[in-house]
């Protein structure tokens, strides 16, 4: 099997969560001895993976072009996975039209329409509002795939109540861990972490947030304590969050999250909006790091949160125990270990994927006559996405 992934921009696993995500299903795609190729727009950044010595043929791709018709008949992949809903906004229509064989597979990496609704929650104090201007464009690619991925549970039964996206157009498919590596005991490690791309704005959030509300109630609690901050892209924030007096310190970027993480004694995780799993929580469990975290930070990743601290003064409490009490400290980590174990065991589910995608394939005649709603956006709908793009294409010549 030909499987194309059609990114919104290269992959920089070592940046940012998203990421990993792409470069997770690569791997797994080439385990189960599928041919792989990888596009994109975007330009690649400096971090991003190299493809080509991986395996895996890349490809330059270009919106609102008709070169991409010709390209994709010729390639003639069996699978299609567009990376977000706006690459299947941008490319959708023209795989359907020119490769009507092949299965259109969409990866939400997480619900931006549910970012969204929470962030404008935030900040305005008003009520989450799903049904956005986002959840419209976002929850029609959905109905227009054959196949919708999704990484957390919790979404997938927010889908299916709030906009009635039947089971199967969803697969359930999440981060996968491996716990093999040895990482430092509690007497070797020394303060606090905080990690995550500035790119991504929930993180610039929760480290305004922890060095305003949380951080002053630790550093009460432990004067000598600092807390260093990595991040790929923060150089526009270092500056704004950067307090060596204060023991909250920039770093800059990680080279190795893993490594830089075991140093640490205890792991912060203080969203207060998001989607999706979130990395810098994984990143802990992998490095043996106990994390403390919000309920948003702990969504998808247990029914209920064990230990999700929503207010600063229980967050802070949670953090100064961890730190000072080495059985409470080996206890989390323990409980971290069994949780990964139990529900995102890299063994079980890298060759899940695989069986995601075939079941799709093999019913995908059958699955696109029962989605009457997919078949109304690709007719009408997909077709102003579609003469939009032949008009800006018309235009650029």
């Amino acid at each position: 099997m030909d499987c194309l992934i059609v990114g919104k921009v290269w992959p920089e696993p070592s940046s940012t969560a998203a990421g990993r995500r792409t470069q997770d299903l690569m791997n797994a795609l080439q385990l189960g001895g599928w041919q792989v190729h990888f596009a994109s727009a975007a330009q690649p950044g400096a971090h991003a993976l190299d493809l080509e010595q991986l395996g895996v043929q890349a490809h330059r791709i270009a919106v609102n072009d008709a070169g991409f018709d010709t390209w994709i008949q010729a390639l003639a992949p069996d699978v299609v996975i567009f990376d977000r809903f706006m690459t299947e906004e941008q490319f959708g229509w023209r795989v359907a039209r020119c490769c009507p064989n092949t299965l259109r597979v969409l990866d939400t990496s997480d619900l931006h329409c549910l970012r969204v609704a929470r962030e404008r929650a935030l900040k305005t104090g008003e009520s989450i509002q799903l049904r956005n201007e986002t959840a419209l464009r976002e929850i029609a690619a959905i109905y227009r795939s054959d196949l919708t991925l999704m990484i957390s549970e919790y979404e997938m039964e927010l889908l299916s109540q709030e906009f009635s996206v039947a089971d199967y157009q969803l697969g359930y498919w999440p981060f996968a861990l491996s716990l093999s590596r040895p990482v430092p005991n509690f007497e070797a490690r020394s303060n606090f972490i905080m990690i995550g791309s500035f790119l991504h704005a929930p993180n610039v959030d929760a480290l305004r947030w922890c060095r305003q509300a949380i951080w002053p109630l630790i550093r009460t609690a432990l004067p000598a304590a600092e807390l260093h901050f990595y991040g790929s892209y923060g150089e526009r924030y270092g500056p704004e969050l950067h307090a060596p007096k204060d023991g909250f310190h920039y770093k800059g970027r990680a080279i190795d999250a893993l490594a830089t993480m075991a140093e640490y004694r205890v792991n912060l995780a203080p969203l207060r909006y998001g989607a999706g799993l979130k990395g810098k929580v994984f990143d802990g469990f992998q490095s043996g790091t106990p994390t403390v975290m919000t309920a948003i930070a702990a969504e998808g990743i247990c029914a209920v949160p064990n230990g999700a601290q929503d207010e600063a003064v229980a967050f802070a409490k949670a953090a100064i125990k961890l730190n000072l009490d080495s059985q409470a400290w080996a206890s989390c980590q323990q409980e971290q270990y069994l949780l990964c174990n139990e529900r995102f065991y890299l063994p079980y589910w890298q060759p899940r994927l695989m069986d995601i995608l075939l079941q799709a394939y093999d019913q995908k005649t059958a699955r696109r006559a029962r989605n009457f709603v997919g078949q109304m956006l690709c007719h009408h709908q997909h077709r102003s996405t579609e003469f939009m793009s032949r008009w800006i294409e018309a235009k650029n010549k």
